[in-house]
């Protein structure tokens, strides 16, 4: 029977704390703003940014020396092609490089004096003499198209070169074809730079607003002294585990929505490979989110108030993508970063994720990953716990004298509720 009420009464209280939680969400705007701007609108207007997922149309500009009808067949070759646009024809070097300065181009075709000779004897006969290399996509596209006019050029002309070849043999280049080189691009069938991005930002978007809903509750709760309200029923490790488990079992049933929204519909929507086993992506998630919360809990540490959460997460999310391995391989990284891999939650997780959603990965795949998240929810749990036991020790030291508790009595005295109990500006007391 006293098993059985204290069951009672432990799932009452879980209860009151998951209820406290979802009313501090609810009644703050800011809080709200931050859920409903980070997951609806960013994850929208970010994805819609990299709708055309393909370089098209990428203005350039063609220096032809060598001004032949093959010169100017190529020229159209190319701007025929959907990857750029010829802007000018310039007369020279010097006034291409002005329009590439001046940003009106992102490459030059260079077409030599001597090309139409060139391609009769199969030599190489057009030079990228510049490409601009701040935005490599755009470099890739002009080299792509380049070499497409050219392919095309040669097909159409090699019955033509016969006339440079010598007689010997002529013959055994009648029996030749051109060679033709087949890409299957694999996980990523329409070569889009969003197709390839947006799966591993989806998951650091879900890892940066839930980082910065936990920093602004644990710094507001530590900024208002409301935090003391935990300390009515102990501070030992049961119970500060026992405000954890709610904090995060409120956190998971929001951000479960949210990650339908983020990696459900969205790839719908805007047409984004997406070959993962459902079950899959539900199984990775469990761990990731609950390594997530346990790891914001535990930085609530340095979350003093509610506005440096925010400015602090957003600051240190620049490198998320970078340290999972997507944007650089985690093989080629000094070892001090892939350490830093270990640390949060976002980097195996991403991975992980890009793999099973993108690469049809299985779970014996990302095992790695997966045990490494698993590893990060035990090891932040028990960090959690002892850091909110920290917050509310520190924060009955801030008060007054006349309303501390006596030593001792401190992990059961509802200090919430005294009316002498003002949070902030008070003395620090010794325990």
């Amino acid at each position: 029977m006293k098993t059985s009420n204290k069951i009672k009464g432990g799932l009452t209280v879980i209860a009151t704390y998951v209820t406290r939680e979802f009313k501090t969400i609810a009644t703050s705007y800011s809080i709200l703003l931050v859920m409903i701007g980070g997951i609806f609108i960013y994850g929208l207007l970010y994805n819609y940014m990299y709708a055309p997922n393909l370089i098209r149309d990428a203005p350039v500009a063609v220096v032809d020396r060598s001004g032949t009808p093959l010169s100017r067949e190529y020229a159209r070759l190319l701007n025929a092609s959907p990857q750029v646009e010829i802007y000018s024809y310039a007369p020279d070097m010097p006034s291409a490089k002005i329009m590439m300065e001046t940003n009106r181009v992102v490459g030059i075709i260079f077409i030599p004096e001597d090309f139409e000779s060139r391609v009769g004897r199969g030599e190489q006969a057009v030079f990228l003499a510049y490409g601009n290399t701040s935005a490599f996509l755009n470099f890739a596209s002009v080299e792509e198209a380049a070499a497409g006019a050219m392919e095309e050029l040669d097909s159409r002309h090699r019955p033509d070169m016969v006339v440079f070849v010598p007689p010997a043999a002529l013959y055994a280049m009648s029996q030749t074809r051109s060679i033709d080189i087949v890409g299957t691009p694999l996980y990523n069938p329409t070569e889009g730079y969003g197709s390839y991005l947006i799966p591993a930002v989806l998951i650091v978007i879900l890892f940066q607003t839930l980082m910065m809903v936990i920093g602004m509750i644990s710094g507001k709760e530590r900024y208002t002294g409301s935090i003391l309200y935990y300390s009515r029923h102990g501070l030992g490790f049961g119970r500060m585990a026992g405000v954890v488990l709610s904090k995060t079992f409120t956190y998971c049933i929001l951000y479960a929505v949210f990650a339908y929204f983020l990696i459900g519909l969205l790839p719908e929507i805007y047409s984004i490979p997406d070959i993962g086993n459902r079950r899959d992506i539900i199984m990775l998630l469990i761990p990731f989110l609950l390594a997530t919360c346990f790891f914001g809990l535990t930085g609530s540490l340095f979350f003093a108030d509610s506005e440096s959460p925010i400015l602090m997460i957003t600051f240190f999310s620049v490198g998320l993508i970078f340290l999972s391995g997507m944007s650089y391989p985690l093989e080629l990284m000094p070892w001090y970063w892939r350490a830093a891999h270990y640390v949060f939650p976002a980097a195996p997780g991403t991975l992980a994720f890009v793999k099973v959603n993108s690469m049809g990965a299985s779970m014996a795949d990302i095992r790695a990953e997966y045990v490494t998240l698993w590893v990060q929810c035990a090891v932040y749990f028990a960090l959690a716990c002892m850091a909110y036991r920290y917050n509310v020790i520190r924060a009955l030291r801030r008060v007054p004298a006349a309303a501390a508790p006596p030593l001792g009595r401190i992990s059961i005295f509802p200090l919430w509720r005294n009316p002498s109990f003002r949070p902030g500006g008070s003395r620090e007391m010794p325990f």
